[in-house]
């Protein structure tokens, strides 16, 4: 692997790792989810223009960037409203669907054909989401499930940003995390609680969890395929639901820790196999290269 992508991959994770504070710091603020999409990405916009500054990137507007900045107001501005009204393990395990989603995307778009590991690894994907949305039936949450798994198809686009003619990571970013401001902005004029807890925690999630971790997104997703990126993203799933449960005691249930076992074991088995797949051979002993 190229030392670009080993870079790519790294920057992508560290990405993951920030992601995953999202859903603790949604459950803390006692904000509607489209007050507290609207407060972060203020900030995370500030944040992002001040790096596209420094780093001397040119802003431009085309096709690619605004389909991009859709897939980018889409993701964070359902994926906030999804962790209101499901368990923030529900959430993120089916936005975590979004590399299922990169692989029919590649292929009814991009004319990729897939492979029997990637059909294999979709059907048994479903199969996850199938027990998520079972359990909903009994628990109330199916409006939040079907709001998570809609922000895991905008997330497939997302990683797809830089492979859209025309796109640009960073920018359709900036606008689409604009977009999602400018949605929730009017309901932010209304929040009438700004106690330090809930603000403190909506601080984080924009200097940290949007903008920062923005920064090494964009960056690493240029180096590295979206299936790739996608996959090494699986930190996130790990870490959300973890922390949650360690702070704010919030379980998940056997059926839904079911469907995410389900879930996040083959889409990582998945990428086991491809790393395995995309490492060159060893040379014969006493062969020359």
């Amino acid at each position: 692997m190229a030392m670009t992508s080993r870079k790519g991959l790294l920057f992508v994770f560290i990405a993951s790792v920030l992601f995953s504070i999202g859903g603790l710091c949604v459950k803390v603020i006692p904000w509607n989810s489209l007050s507290i999409n609207s407060f972060r990405s203020i900030i995370s916009v500030c944040i992002l223009l001040v790096f596209a500054k420094v780093t001397h990137r040119k802003l431009k507007f085309t096709p690619g960037v605004l389909a991009g900045a859709v897939a980018m107001c889409a993701t964070t501005t359902l994926y906030a409203a999804a962790n209101k009204l499901t368990t923030a393990a529900n959430t993120i395990l089916l936005q975590f669907t979004a590399p299922v989603f990169v692989i029919l995307f590649l292929m009814l778009f991009f004319k990729e054909k897939p492979r029997r590991l990637d059909l294999i690894t979709c059907v048994v994907v479903f199969g996850g989401i199938a027990c998520f949305f079972m359990d909903s039936l009994g628990t109330g949450h199916m409006v939040g499930d079907i709001l998570a798994l809609l922000s895991g198809v905008g997330y497939a686009w997302v990683f797809m940003m830089n492979k859209i003619p025309g796109g640009d990571p960073l920018f359709a970013t900036i606008l689409g995390q604009g977009m999602g401001a400018v949605i929730g902005f009017p309901f932010l004029l209304q929040e009438t609680d700004f106690s330090a807890p809930g603000l403190t925690a909506a601080i984080v999630l924009g200097v940290f969890q949007l903008g920062i971790a923005y920064i090494f997104f964009t960056t690493g997703i240029r180096y590295v395929s979206p299936v790739s990126a996608s996959l090494v993203a699986g930190i996130e799933p790990i870490l959300n639901p973890l922390l949650v449960a360690f702070v704010l005691g919030e379980m998940i249930t056997p059926l839904s820790l079911l469907g995410g076992a389900i879930v996040f074991v083959s889409i990582m088995t998945y990428n086991v196999l491809e790393a395995k797949r995309d490492t060159p051979a060893a040379p014969e002993e006493g062969s020359t290269v």
